[in-house]
């Protein structure tokens, strides 16, 4: 039997608008390292045997030169342009991938990633075909309405936060990413925003996604308040 092949594309692509600050937010600096160096270090260290960046076009070369060179990601294979919503960007990095059998596509503004977690992924994935990470909620959640009226109230152990990264069988995502981004402006009328990897799949077919728990240090780094919180979470790994 041939080995498993894994591919990790990275998204990188964002512009970081809700940070607020000059810089994009996955090149601030963490503890004086680029926060987007932080996930590419473990999927460097783990099992996976490719890395596809995912980035805006004129971030290529800095993030070549001061990151992957840089701090020697030898697995990264190809930066490869965005696209302009979050499912085109994704699905650029599929049409980069020669042949993979399984594929981790996660959000670089996620840096606490980690290896166990992405063990359990592979796990899941290899019997399940479709799996994501996430943690259950710790919160009471309300469903509201348009007004911001309380419509329901979901049983909050039946409630769970989703993460990245997102695990598939390559070739079941790329076929859905192919059917449902070709269809994006059907499902924007219809008032529907694709959010998420598990939420294309979901529109494509009936397909069983597993639910992974990952870990609620694995934030995504989106306002201030964020990055302090992750800089406490780097300094107790030091």
């Amino acid at each position: 039997m041939d080995k498993i092949k894994t591919t990790a594309i990275i998204l990188a692509a964002g512009s970081g608008t809700r940070m607020g600050g000059p810089v994009k937010k996955q090149f601030m600096l963490l503890n004086d390292r680029p926060l987007l160096y932080y996930p590419l270090k473990v999927f460097e260290e783990s099992f996976i045997d490719e890395i596809i960046i995912v980035a805006s076009p004129e971030d290529k070369d800095f993030i070549n030169r001061e990151i992957v060179s840089k701090y020697g990601f030898k697995k990264v294979t190809n930066i490869v342009p965005g696209g302009e919503q979050r499912y085109d960007s994704v699905l650029c990095g599929l049409n980069a991938i020669d042949r993979c059998d399984y594929v981790f596509i996660h959000d670089g503004a996620r840096p606490m990633i980690d290896i166990k977690t992405l063990e359990r992924g592979l796990d899941a994935v290899t019997k399940h075909d479709a799996c994501v990470i996430g943690v259950p909620s710790k919160d009471t959640v309300k469903i509201a309405d348009e007004q911001n009226r309380v419509v329901s109230t979901p049983r909050r152990d039946l409630v769970w936060n989703i993460q990245t990264p997102q695990i598939f069988r390559f070739s079941l995502i790329k076929e859905a990413y192919n059917d449902v981004v070709g269809r994006a402006g059907e499902y924007k009328a219809q008032g529907i925003s694709i959010t998420d990897d598990a939420m294309v799949l979901e529109l494509y077919n009936d397909h069983d996604i597993r639910l992974v728990e990952g870990s609620y240090r694995n934030i995504k780094v989106t306002t201030p308040e964020d990055v302090i919180l992750t800089e406490t979470f780097l300094k107790a790994l030091d």
